[in-house]
């Protein structure tokens, strides 16, 4: 059982595609291409290709026919390298791709980034010319879809150079997003694709610890700025050059709560004792977020509303220890 396989419900009629496990028992299944469902492993059984051909071949053919060009039209000279395809396997629900295309093996991590942080997904090892999917999104989610995030090494047995490990983070625009589609390398298929590496970076192993001391002289040489007593979040004051109207509010939050956790993380750095950020108070969702970081972190040691007489509910007093 894999992530992209249909499977049946053994208890109803439903059919769907495994989007993710969510545990050794549990797996997110995509039903009629609309919603998602955790489902026990053991209540759905994978239909076999055949089946699905024998029973809906005609239905389905159509539909790929209609939505995915059945025989696109590839470049024969794809630029070697590693890639993050989204291929549609159904109209709304695209398949994450992790795509090898190159005469490297890869071992990579997955994992997804939102503002209640990071979670590592999958881990795997692709082979030259091999693609895998890891995850699935949902077109009809794409404001809230989180960031992706690849760790991988390049090994090649027998070379005589030694590769860099690569970490990458894709963040999704609208503006962007669709001017992406091609035809994804390997897969052969019509996608939204990006590559990940630019020319693979060689390391000399007897320049590593060198560059680790020089790293770590640097560290010690980088002086704090003391953030200011009151941060004010509002989304005018963090980008005054930018017209809120046309920043969506999962972004607006993002770049509020990235200000936040800066000034933070400066103050307690700087061995501040108090700070107060004003979130204003709206529908909550700002001060929500920032409650829920400040009870996680052992540098704090209380938060509370600030001044009342001053900033009425919108904004918290950040006491440090």
């Amino acid at each position: 059982m894999n992530i992209g396989d249909r499977v049946r419900l053994m208890h109803g009629r439903e059919e769907g595609v495994i989007t993710r496990f969510l545990d050794n028992n549990l797996v997110e299944v995509a039903i009629d291409n609309d919603f998602t469902i955790p489902v026990m492993r053991r209540e759905v059984v994978v239909i076999a290709a055949e089946e699905d051909k024998h029973f809906k071949g005609g239905q389905v053919a159509e539909v790929e026919k209609r939505n995915i060009p059945a025989k696109p039209e590839v470049s024969s000279a794809a630029v070697a390298g590693i890639y993050m395809a989204l291929v549609h396997t159904t109209p709304e629900l695209l398949a994450v791709n992790v795509v090898n295309n190159s005469e490297y093996d890869l071992l990579f991590t997955y994992g997804e980034e939102t503002l209640k942080g990071y979670r590592a997904q999958s881990n795997d090892k692709l082979t030259p010319k091999k693609a895998k999917a890891v995850a699935h999104l949902h077109l009809n989610d794409f404001e809230k879809w989180p960031d992706l995030v690849i760790q991988y090494l390049q090994h090649k047995t027998g070379a005589n150079s030694l590769l860099e490990p690569v970490t990458r983070k894709l963040k999704f625009k609208a503006s962007s997003f669709y001017k992406s589609k091609k035809v994804a390398p390997v897969l052969q298929k019509e996608g939204y694709v990006f590559q990940l590496d630019s020319k693979p970076h060689v390391v000399n192993p007897d320049q590593i610890q060198e560059q680790l001391i020089e790293s770590a002289a640097q560290a010690e040489n980088i002086k704090v700025t003391v953030p200011q007593h009151e941060i004010d979040l509002h989304i005018e004051k963090l980008l005054p050059n930018e017209d809120p109207k046309l920043m969506s509010n999962s972004e607006i939050l993002r770049q509020q709560m990235a200000a936040f956790q800066d000034n933070l993380d400066r103050a307690i750095a700087a061995n501040m004792h108090e700070i107060i950020f004003i979130h204003g108070t709206g529908n909550g969702v700002l001060k929500k977020e920032i409650q829920k970081v400040l009870s996680r972190n052992p540098h704090i040691k209380f938060y509370e509303d600030a001044r009342k007489e001053k900033f009425g509910y919108g904004a918290t007093r950040v006491q440090l220890k």
